[in-house]
């Protein structure tokens, strides 16, 4: 049994708050995607397959999907790739057909049932929650993980799968061997959504997690953000994106909506722009000090890395 240690449960939040835990990339070359993240510095996981039950006290079956992840000291980025002809590596391919890039954002939760109540609550139609597993490498053989998700039809929001995810082992996820990066990579601090129409975005979302979605004031075009527990989610049209973050012209997005990238937090800011540049990646300093990093097409997006 592996310890549970400090940054361990910092990842679950406290009971009726959420943070946000993850973000996934739905990308169709797993091997692809992993050198282009060691390219990148970080230090992802080994591949793991994904398996869950269909019914609460089923059998569990393959998902038909695996995953690489890079663990952050908060949060984490995980890289999804179908492999199987199952209905869940089906919605994958839908998704990977419209762009590779990131698909998925879960905020972090420690009940999913209340999430399930909120949502039923809110006219959303909730699917029962799922409860996952899959086996993970540990110093010494493996390890199983365990989460429960809870989720909406696909289709209920546009911007890709917008879900909650309650870890009950986060020890096996977050091993202390994966949680430094080359390229000093910390934390999950925003991620950044481009939408047709922010305001009627903000006000699904105010619903879906509870949280309220506040207008950015004094900007070019149209933003809202939705503080949560740990970490801000960022809805904005073409506009507000181009403006904050490409005046260079370098974003365009592919189809709307579109989730186009996400801010990570760094222990050490100039390291992190020596490296990127020495792997000659297209790093931009941004006004702010910021650094844009557009991401391989392999991955697909964009990173902002900011000061821890």
């Amino acid at each position: 049994m592996l310890p549970r240690l400090p940054v361990h449960d910092a990842q679950v939040p406290h009971p009726g708050t959420l943070n946000l835990d993850h973000v996934a990339h739905f990308v169709p070359d797993r091997e692809a995607a992993a050198a282009a993240l060691v390219r990148l510095g970080f230090a992802p996981t080994p591949f793991s397959e994904q398996f869950h039950r269909l019914q609460a006290d089923g059998p569990l079956v393959p998902a038909g999907t695996g995953n690489r992840c890079v663990m952050l000291r908060e949060g984490y980025l995980e890289f999804l790739t179908p492999f199987m002809d199952t209905p869940v590596a089906g919605q994958l391919r839908d998704s990977i057909a419209r762009y590779t890039g990131v698909h998925l954002v879960a905020y972090g939760t420690a009940d999913a049932e209340a999430d399930h109540a909120r949502l039923s609550a809110a006219g959303f139609t909730p699917l029962p929650p799922v409860r996952l597993q899959r086996e993970a490498d540990a110093p010494s053989g493996t390890t199983t993980v365990r989460f429960v998700v809870t989720r909406t039809p696909p289709g209920t929001m546009a911007e890709g799968r917008i879900q909650f995810c309650g870890h009950q082992t986060p020890e096996g996820v977050w091993q202390e061997r994966w949680l430094s990066h080359p390229n000093r990579a910390a934390g999950l601090r925003r991620v950044f959504v481009v939408v047709a129409d922010p305001a009627e975005a903000a006000a699904r979302y105010a619903s879906y997690a509870g949280i309220a979605c506040d207008p950015v004031a004094g900007t070019v075009g149209t933003e809202f953000v939705q503080q949560t527990a740990r970490g801000t989610l960022h809805l904005m049209d073409t506009a507000a994106l181009q403006a904050r973050f490409a005046p260079d012209g370098a974003l365009m997005p592919p189809c709307l909506p579109w989730i186009a990238g996400h801010e990570l937090s760094s222990d050490d800011l100039p390291e992190t722009q020596r490296l990127l540049q020495a792997a000659g990646m297209p790093v931009r300093v941004l006004p702010d000090g910021r650094l844009r990093v557009l991401l391989p097409p392999e991955l697909g997006g964009f990173i902002l890395f900011s000061r821890h």
